[in-house]
């Protein structure tokens, strides 16, 4: 057996025959790169110890996120028929933006479980400014920010050094535990206390979802707006006399928000007209804002309205005729999302499209 002194997190097992081949250079160490995609970000990726993950957490978040963030959980959900191609991914969870002081207090006693389970996630992010600090399930300490100096210097304090040709074990062949695949005598003594219902993931992280009132969010639609970023957006939404009050706001929760009204219309919309109007109108938001970004940012946000654009298209019908659209903003592009109608329609949505006489006799 390959013996190393490195503190894993119980979650994850290197198998060992993997192990003999990286083991003695395994330390913790830290490396970075700027994102292909959006190169004024870095992202810094670092293998830290599990008795140190949490110091180096909550210092990452009081230091990134000194005001309000939001908590990303991320875990699998009991509902696995055994299938190993129909969950691949775990589920994804948001909470409300809040305090991140708050949020470190109510994360402070699920801790040491969210570290060590080998099946959840967890992290704090505010898209506005462009921070997102994350320990996935493969026990991995990750970092995404414009200011990578200041990231540098909070390893530097706690003393994990810069390593170009840092080794992660997850890069290698290893296997994922639960706590409840421990005997309680091989736990760490703040979770040997614990009664054996309360290290099963299934429960602790539904606990932290309901307390946090946290959201599942469609984690295909994944995107990084750096800071820079939402500053470009901001400067275009705050000459516009409609938009200027969304100016300030995170861009990417509105990107969210027009994925949430083409989910409600792949189920059935079961609001009236109005209401399905203001979700094209999310959509004329985000197309000035595409049409007035400088060209790099305009092609990478067209990449990322891509997928829900696309699941829009196929779910309209009598795309021969078309919804009243305003005139302001002014955009360039052709609006898609009034050609037609949605297939699926509540009785509200169906109701006022016959008052308005979108259904004529033939």
């Amino acid at each position: 057996m390959v013996r190393t002194d490195f503190d894993f997190p119980l979650g994850i097992v290197p198998w060992q025959k993997e192990l003999r081949r990286y083991g003695r250079r395994l330390g913790e160490g830290y490396s970075y790169a700027p994102l292909e995609e959006n190169p004024d970000s870095y992202r810094l990726t670092a293998l830290v110890g599990a008795s140190r993950v949490g110091e180096l957490f909550r210092s990452f978040a009081r230091t990134l996120l000194p005001d309000e963030s939001f908590l990303i959980l991320e875990y699998y959900l009991d509902n696995w028929n055994g299938d190993p191609q129909q969950q691949s991914e775990p589920t994804v969870f948001y909470s409300p933006v809040l305090p991140t002081d708050t949020l470190l207090k109510e994360l402070h006693r699920y801790l040491p479980r969210l570290i060590h389970d080998g099946f959840v996630g967890f992290g704090l992010a505010n898209n506005r400014l462009g921070v997102e600090i994350f320990f996935s399930e493969e026990k991995v300490f990750t970092c995404f920010t414009g200011n990578h100096l200041q990231a540098t210097s909070l390893f530097a304090r706690h003393g994990i050094p810069h390593n170009p040709r840092q080794v992660f074990p997850a890069d290698h062949g290893h296997d994922h535990l639960s706590l409840l695949c421990y005997r309680p005598a091989s736990l760490p003594p703040e979770l040997a206390v614990l009664p054996r219902r309360e290290l099963d993931f299934q429960v602790f992280c539904r606990e932290l979802v309901d307390r946090l009132e946290m959201y599942q969010v469609d984690d295909g639609l994944a995107f990084y707006l750096s800071r820079r970023d939402q500053d470009q957006i901001e400067q275009v939404l705050s000459q516009h006399e409609d938009y200027c009050e969304w100016a300030d706001e995170d861009f990417g929760a509105i990107i969210y928000d027009w994925n949430d009204f083409v989910n409600e219309c792949e189920r059935t919309f079961e609001g009236d007209l109005w209401e399905y109007q203001q979700g094209l109108k999310v959509r004329d938001l985000i197309q000035y804002v595409i049409e007035n970004v400088p060209a790099g940012l305009r092609a990478r946000l067209e990449q990322i309205v891509a997928e829900p654009d696309q699941r829009f298209r196929q779910i309209l019908t009598d795309r021969r005729k078309k919804l009243h659209q305003p005139d302001n903003p002014p955009l360039r592009s052709e609006r898609f999302w009034y050609q037609g109608i949605v297939r699926n329609q509540g009785t509200s949505l169906r109701r006022d499209l016959i008052r308005s006489g979108w259904y004529r006799p033939a």
